[in-house]
């Protein structure tokens, strides 16, 4: 048997290739948390702007302008984190990919590993057995 695992050339690439996509992931993660935190800020602003009871047309005017302005905010803070939460979905399913197409050549290279292991563990056994049966100078038979 040969020694040497034939598809290690394919196990460190499946490897990059994976180690790429959960770094992507990762990326990914943190968009969608800093959309999700941006959303949130957005919503409190809103939250918090206050329309004055008595004011001058102007005041109440200024105050309505910038409410409209944060809702128009908020609603593309909020398209913004639905596509961030897209993509880390569709970058969660290239790694579990990649993870799988990885995982499919360690297992090959596991039981090469155990082969080689058991190759090994036959010729010992082989020449243990061989040098227990000889006999040893002088003993009689």
């Amino acid at each position: 048997m040969n020694r040497r695992f034939g598809l290690a050339g394919l196990l460190r690439v499946r490897s990059i290739q994976e180690d790429r996509a959960a770094g992507e992931l990762g990326a990914a993660h943190r968009r969608e948390r800093e959309a999700r935190e941006r959303a949130a800020a957005t919503a409190m602003a809103l939250g918090a702007t206050v329309v004055p009871d008595v004011a001058d047309p102007a005041s109440w005017q200024a105050v309505i302008a910038a409410r409209v302005a944060l809702s128009g905010l908020l609603i593309e803070r909020e398209a913004d984190e639905q596509t961030a939460a897209e993509a880390t979905a569709a970058r969660t399913a290239d790694w579990t990919a990649a993870r799988q197409a990885t995982r499919s050549v360690e297992r090959l290279a596991e039981r090469h590993a155990e082969a080689v292991q058991l190759e090994d563990d036959r010729a010992e056994q082989k020449v243990l057995d061989e040098v227990a049966g000889r006999r040893r100078p002088g003993e009689a038979s």
